[in-house]
């Protein structure tokens, strides 16, 4: 499958699917089979889950199990990724929040922070205006861009993004996203497998 990205704040393929919800008062949910990751974009709340409540700010992740029902009460919007669970699954937190965890650098132009790290991966991109050279990974993803504008390079393909934007990468897809924009990107990514921003399958930077 080739990869894509569209400008409407939702993306699916058949193994990783991506939406936005709006929360108003309370949403109920149960994510059956699959693993789910959150990320809060605008609001505040609490998440409800096997007891015990925990607060939700902008910039949080949230990594749900299999099997797990919740519910989130308040005034959120929320990127919603799930994924399929293949294996048990050891969770080291329910919530993490972008301030508490280290930044890494992928290179002079991009730093990043994961959130998550298990069978999955999420983390949070920080791009500064430029086009990073052509390359791939060797791991399904999908992006959705919290903060910016810039273009896609896919497969020859050129589409433009701002806030809201999401894309796909299958693994080993050739791609750019480039920041055309005067400030920052802020880009929110998930990872199946697991594996880091910093991995490449290729790398034209190298050749």
């Amino acid at each position: 499958m080739s990869g894509y990205a569209q400008t409407a704040a939702a993306g699916i393929d058949e193994r990783l699917t991506l939406h936005v919800l709006d929360v108003a008062g309370e949403l109920e949910g149960e994510t059956g089979k699959r693993q789910e990751i959150l990320y809060v974009l605008t609001g505040s709340g609490t998440l409800e889950l096997a007891g015990e409540s925990h607060p939700l700010e902008p910039h949080a992740g949230v990594l749900l199990l299999p099997g797990e029902e919740y519910s989130i009460v308040g005034d959120l919007r929320l990127v919603s990724v799930t994924a399929p669970a293949e294996e048990a699954i050891d969770r080291e937190r329910v919530v993490s929040r972008f301030a508490d965890r280290d930044e890494e650098r992928a290179d002079e132009k991009r730093t990043f922070r994961v959130l998550h790290q298990g069978e999955l991966t999420q983390f949070i991109g920080i791009v500064e205006p430029c086009r990073a050279p052509d390359h791939s990974h060797p791991y399904d993803e999908v992006g959705y861009i919290v903060e910016g504008d810039g273009m896609a390079h896919i497969g020859g393909a050129e589409v433009p993004l701002h806030a809201g934007s999401c894309f796909y990468l299958p693994p080993g897809c050739v791609h750019c996203i480039e920041n055309t924009g005067p400030g920052v990107m802020r880009i929110m990514g998930v990872f199946h497998p697991a594996g880091s921003p910093k991995q490449r399958s290729y790398d034209a930077a190298r050749d």
